[in-house]
């Protein structure tokens, strides 16, 4: 039976290159995330690992120690988690940056691989490769689940608007979005794009973030949620931490009837589609 109503838990978390202390703190925001009523906990991005010796840190999926964590901690407390994204094993020894969404029951339903690799060289300027490090994801996933159609993408994702309109075209209607922006990029853009994608599709947008200094960078932190008519209903605290936000599936109808972009595309004219889109229940 769906669920209409229901509170969605952004977890904040300041990881560090201690991988024992980011699992054991996500296993105790997790918890108390669930003690207060959330049925769907969400993490941030690389939330069990950030630091030098990322890729030696990369885990099979199903079955590895973060994955596993996870699974115990969803039937425990009987809620959904989407993991944030933890570095997994892949054939050509760059991990991928992967996210999993795990079932009350402890069922690992999918797993999604971030997509868009932030790749940049900045003449007179600094050069960043992420593919360096990590093999790009090549599915869009969404989850048919009891808390509606779940949609996912990772952080820099957030700058493809076509990932997140093909997701919308699908039936998304809560779309998480585990980050690490830079507090570079994060105080212009973050809550911008975020409210984009929210009021260009009619969904709610749930970003959980990572906060404080890492390797190399400062990490903006302002883990958000939006509704679909792109209003911030939730912003968390600048410290780790879990805020709760209040989902309204039947919102999101209303939105759509008031503004319908989604039903008004002119695909006379212009087209936009993927045989890369799976839906899983």
């Amino acid at each position: 039976m769906s669920m209409k109503n229901y509170q969605l838990a952004l977890i904040q978390m300041d990881s560090r290159d201690d991988k024992a202390a980011n699992l054991a703190a996500a296993k105790e925001l997790t918890a108390r995330a669930a003690d207060r009523g959330a049925k769907l906990i969400v993490l941030p991005e690389t939330m069990n690992f950030i630091g030098r010796g990322y890729s030696r840190q990369a885990e099979e999926i199903p079955g590895g120690e973060t994955c596993e964590m996870f699974r115990a901690l969803a039937r425990e407390h009987q809620v959904w988690i989407e993991t944030g994204s933890i570095p997994e094993k892949a054939e050509d020894g760059r991990p991928r940056n992967t996210a999993m969404l795990i079932a009350p029951d402890g069922r690992l339903v999918c797993t999604y691989s971030k997509m868009h690799m932030f790749d940049v060289d900045i003449t007179n300027g600094p050069s960043y490769h992420e593919s360096a490090h990590n093999a790009p994801g090549d599915e869009i996933v969404l989850a048919d689940t009891e808390l509606g159609m779940l949609g996912f993408a990772v952080c820099y994702d957030l700058r493809f608007p076509e990932l997140f309109r093909l997701m919308a075209m699908h039936g998304a209607q809560v779309i998480i979005v585990p980050t690490s922006f830079t507090m570079n990029t994060g105080k212009d853009h973050w809550e911008p794009l975020m409210r984009a994608r929210a009021i260009e599709n009619g969904v709610y947008m749930a970003g959980p973030s990572q906060i404080g200094q890492k390797t190399g960078m400062n990490a903006y932190g302002k883990s958000l949620a939006v509704d679909p008519w792109g209003n911030v209903i939730a912003k968390a605290s600048d410290r780790p931490g879990i805020t709760l936000v209040d989902i309204d599936l039947d919102f999101i109808q209303q939105v759509r009837e008031q503004v319908p972009s989604l039903a008004r595309r002119r695909e006379d004219v212009y087209t936009l589609s993927s045989d890369r889109v799976h839906i899983y229940k």
